[in-house]
């Protein structure tokens, strides 16, 4: 598994409408595409959830590279970079999964980043991560990822509403969602 986002910060008075018509007529393009686990269209809305910024940030789960590999050489990416610029693309190695009970479309997303300190064994701070990975009835999935050139540990989760209290990270909302190989991607831990 691969985690990848990038994310595109928009000016403080854009209409954020303009991004969900956007994925509204586009975001069903992807709702098949093979090596696809799922694609999360996210945004955060300046003054909402305590957004700085209007951002849209699609997160990717991806079961194989050659899907990735597709998408970023492909027309729906190029469409991307002619509308918007193209964007740095973050790229994490998937370490674990989590499927929650909760199999209907998700509403927001968290997305937490932290630098694994100098003093810290990477495989420890993994595994503990995905031990740690979380168990709630609002859990529709969750994933612990690291950038081994930043030695960054990054978890996401998708909730069926707000995310629980307490829960760290970003907070997104969910647009849509494409799944199309959810299924085939393991869940547990990922060695």
């Amino acid at each position: 598994m691969h985690a990848m986002q990038y994310a595109i910060t928009l000016p403080a008075d854009y209409d954020m409408g303009i991004i969900r018509k956007r994925v509204a007529d586009k975001g069903h393009l992807l709702d098949d595409h093979p090596g696809l686990g799922l694609k999360a269209y996210l945004v955060r809305e300046r003054g909402q959830d305590g957004a700085p910024v209007n951002e849209y940030a699609p997160f990717y789960l991806w079961r194989t590279p050659e899907g990735m590999n597709s998408f970023l050489w492909g027309p729906g990416f190029r469409g991307l970079g002619a509308d918007f610029g193209r964007p740095v693309v973050r790229h994490w190695l998937g370490t674990g999964l989590s499927r929650g009970p909760f199999r209907g479309t998700p509403v927001t997303a968290t997305r937490h980043v932290e630098r694994l300190p100098e003093n810290t064994d990477p495989a420890e701070a993994v595994e503990a991560a995905v031990g740690a990975l979380p168990d709630h009835p609002a859990l529709h999935t969750a994933a612990v990822a690291v950038d081994p050139s930043r030695w960054e540990l990054l978890r996401f989760a998708l909730w069926a509403g707000p995310a629980p209290a307490g829960e760290p990270g970003t907070r997104y909302r969910v647009l849509h969602l494409s799944a199309p190989e959810l299924d085939r991607l393991p869940a547990g831990r990922h060695w």
